[in-house]
């Protein structure tokens, strides 16, 4: 690959707390091998329409302890096409930058990946995503807040539900994964958890429960992930209730109060090392690689596994979860 010189930085899909920490690391990264940093505003919107900015040192300080992400993002129809990723080739030709750290999740990887079949401009990927369901690192940017944030959830229905014998079932962000949900529940102590990964839950769950009314249990909270096969927390509990007609049932949906709020010292550090690794790479002339953590060191994936190969909890360990709820 010829010298690079210019890179550019973006933040694309759902935003996950600890990605201005990633992109602090990547500008300063650059900054310091002599480079220049050109954010792209909205993601791969903002690459197609040439929303580029230059950032020196004092652009990225005072960000890393923010949620959210100063670059913004978004979810771009346009990057799918033919025709949006030829417009974004040619933005970044004008603009004369010669590779692209792309921070997200999955679909900014599968983006990336399918821009770098069609032109000679290498990519980086920078998983940032609450749900921690990217194959090739064991932690992506955003999970520990999301986490720690409903934990703390967690905790305050649990006193609701204890003052008041109710049941609740609260329900956590994972379509695909049940990272949070299985996370989650064990820091919380909850009776059940119900995650994509397992069919038939809720016939267990029902077992469960009848236990437990019959040893008068005062609260029970039962943890949902959102992509559960049964339909989420008000599916499921308006099945326990026509069942259990002396069960007060209530619902949480904790919804996007899990992507936002100040990023965990963890999600800061990691953010901060897939930054710097992330250029490095790039310096190392390497190219369509995400940068993951894996066994306590940082690791890199190429973007055709970790597109292909799939994530998902260990459902031996729900087993430790049942054991520590009876």
């Amino acid at each position: 690959m010829a010298k690079i010189k210019k890179i550019g930085v973006l933040t694309s899909g759902g935003d996950a707390p600890g990605m201005n920490a990633a992109i602090r690391g990547v500008t300063r990264t650059a900054i310091y091998n002599r480079l220049k940093v050109i954010g792209i505003r909205h993601g791969y919107e903002g690459m197609i329409h040439g929303l580029f900015k230059e950032l020196k040192a004092h652009n990225v300080s005072d960000i890393i302890q923010k949620g959210g992400t100063i670059l913004k993002t978004a979810r771009s129809k346009a990057f799918r096409t033919v025709e949006g990723r030829k417009q974004a080739y040619e933005h970044l030709k004008r603009e004369g930058i010669d590779a692209v750290v792309v921070i997200g999740g999955d679909g900014t990887i599968m983006g990336a990946r399918k821009f770098s079949e069609e032109y000679d401009i290498p990519f980086v990927g920078i998983p940032g995503t609450i749900d921690n369901d990217i194959y090739g690192t064991d932690y992506t940017i955003g999970y520990d807040t999301a986490l720690n944030t409903v934990v703390e959830a967690i905790d305050k229905i649990r006193d609701t539900a204890s003052s008041h014998n109710r049941l609740f079932f609260v329900e956590v962000m994972g379509a695909d994964a049940g990272f949070i949900a299985y996370r989650s529940g064990i820091a919380t102590g909850a009776e059940a958890i119900l995650v994509p990964e397992m069919k038939g839950q809720v016939v267990g769950l029902k077992d469960y429960l009848e236990k437990g009314f019959k040893r008068k249990k005062a609260s029970n909270i039962i943890i949902v992930a959102e992509g559960d096969e049964s339909g989420g927390a008000f599916a499921i509990a308006k099945k326990v209730k026509n069942d259990f007609k002396d069960y007060d049932v209530r619902v949480s949906v904790l919804g996007h109060i899990q992507r936002g709020g100040t990023p965990s010292a963890y999600d800061r550090v990691t953010g901060s090392l897939f930054g710097h690794a992330a250029v490095e790479a790039l310096l190392d002339d390497q190219k369509s690689v995400m940068i993951g953590y894996t066994d306590g060191e940082i690791s890199h994936c190429t973007f055709n596994k970790a597109i292909k190969l799939q994530k998902h909890v260990d459902l031996e360990k729900l087993e430790i979860a049942e054991i520590l709820s009876v």
